[in-house]
């Protein structure tokens, strides 16, 4: 991504109000529009010419860029009660899902499954993560033995949701939950392209949401039936006997947020790095010269490559946010009802922040000084009260499979995407079709 230099501050004007935030010119815009490229690219143009807090118009009202580092610890970390979720577009899918839920109920719900993911709730959690590395490592092997042709991305797809499963049910996940739930991964990519009208927009994937609503319903029929389970699903099921507002349809929502969420950033985060392995097979080497097998070198080495793969292709690359009260950001006005979109992708390719942005380069993160700092500079998933709630549990599974699959498969791709989607997450735009060496 080509960078500009950014320009010098606008001085305020002497009235002592705070200036507006500078706005990308209408002739900029329509050129974009002309082009018909990805939003990415309208928001990497306002941040190139305009800098670390940017607008541009698509009506009649501004939405902001946020990208520098002081300015999104404001929003997220800061600030979260001034600079709030609204509308989520997942909410379709998930429903009122700590995803997509906000006030006083997202505090409920994220008080309740937060313990799950910190501490003694990831050690419960442990095993049934080492069984599915288990299982994506038996599966590799088998291909690795036919020569078969597989597809990575959906091999890291069946990983992912194959842990997420076996950590709400506390079993593994079986052929047609597989088949079924693979309505998620169509949803998801559908949700940008829908239509706005919300009857309509369900029309278009109503098909999927009934197999997604199926799949739900089924497993907590299961659990309710199994009293001594001891999965997520369990946690929420007791919550239901406590807490009123844990109805069936909260539980189901709640259960299919943990799916999407549990799976689908994981899923992509690992075709990213076997995709950026491919190209640079230097890296793999170097990680596994770390040290030994299971030993602590090794294990920081290959978690290097996962942060340097979500610098690249952040778990969400745009955080959207609203403005109910006016503040100041970055010495710049914004006014109550503003929109905002929050971009790690955009932060994290800053020339400013990290030198040579677009080259993978893992020992940013094992030698000391290499990466920025600030809090702000780099936030995969997310920053502050509404930080991803399983980062713990993302960052220990794709280290669980990578210590399996890394000494013994490099994948040889016949095919690569030409390029990104850039949808609710950042996905490889096209199939990943691979056999093993």
């Amino acid at each position: 991504m080509a960078t500009e230099a950014h320009p010098a501050p606008v001085p305020p004007p002497t009235t002592g109000l705070a200036p507006p935030v500078p706005e990308l010119a209408p002739e900029a815009v329509a050129q974009w529009r002309d082009e018909r490229a990805d939003l990415v690219e309208l928001l990497a143009r306002a941040h190139r010419q305009l800098g670390g807090v940017a607008a541009f118009r698509l009506g009649p009202e501004p939405t902001v860029v946020v990208t520098d580092p002081e300015a999104v610890q404001h929003v997220l970390g800061r600030h979260p009660d001034r600079y709030v979720k609204r509308s989520h577009r997942a909410r379709m899918l998930a429903g009122e899902g700590v995803l997509s839920a906000t006030g006083d109920a997202w505090r409920r719900q994220r008080r309740m499954l937060q313990s799950q993911f910190t501490g003694t709730g990831m050690r419960r959690y442990e095993q049934r993560i080492a069984e599915a590395a288990r299982h994506a490592a038996d599966r590799w092997a088998g291909y690795a033995r036919t020569g078969e042709q597989f597809d990575v991305g959906e091999e890291m797809r069946h990983f992912a949701l194959d842990t997420i499963w076996r950590a709400l049910t506390g079993r593994p996940l079986d052929d047609r939950t597989d088949r079924e739930l693979a309505s998620v991964a169509r949803v998801v990519a559908a949700l940008p392209t829908l239509p706005a009208d919300g009857g309509d927009a369900r029309d278009a994937v109503a098909e999927d949401l009934t197999r997604i609503d199926a799949v739900a319903h089924a497993a907590i029929d299961a659990a309710r039936r199994d009293p001594d389970g001891d999965g997520l699903l369990r946690v929420l099921l007791d919550a239901g006997e406590e807490r009123p507002e844990y109805t069936d349809t909260l539980i189901r929502d709640e259960l299919v947020t943990l799916l999407v969420a549990g799976h689908e950033t994981t899923a992509t985060t690992l075709t990213w790095l076997f995709l950026l392995l491919d190209r640079h097979p230097e890296a793999r080497t170097r990680a596994l010269a770390a040290g030994p097998e299971g030993s602590p070198e090794r294990r920081e080495a290959i978690q290097a490559l996962v942060s340097e793969t979500l610098r690249l292709y952040p778990s969400a690359w745009i955080l959207p946010r609203h403005a109910t009260e006016a503040d100041t950001l970055a010495g710049h006005r914004i006014e109550a009802g503003t929109d905002l979109l929050v971009s790690p992708y955009l932060t994290h390719r800053d020339p400013t922040l990290w030198p040579d942005p677009e080259r993978f380069d893992p020992a940013r993160f094992t030698t000391p000084g290499a990466r920025p700092a600030h809090l702000g500079a780099y936030y995969p998933f997310g920053l502050g009260a509404r930080a991803c709630l399983g980062t713990q549990f993302a960052v220990r599974e794709t280290t669980a499979v990578l210590e399996l699959l890394l000494p013994a498969y490099a994948p040889r791709f016949l095919s690569v995407p030409a390029g990104a989607a850039y949808s609710i997450t950042v996905r490889p735009d096209g199939p990943t079709p691979a056999v093993l060496t």
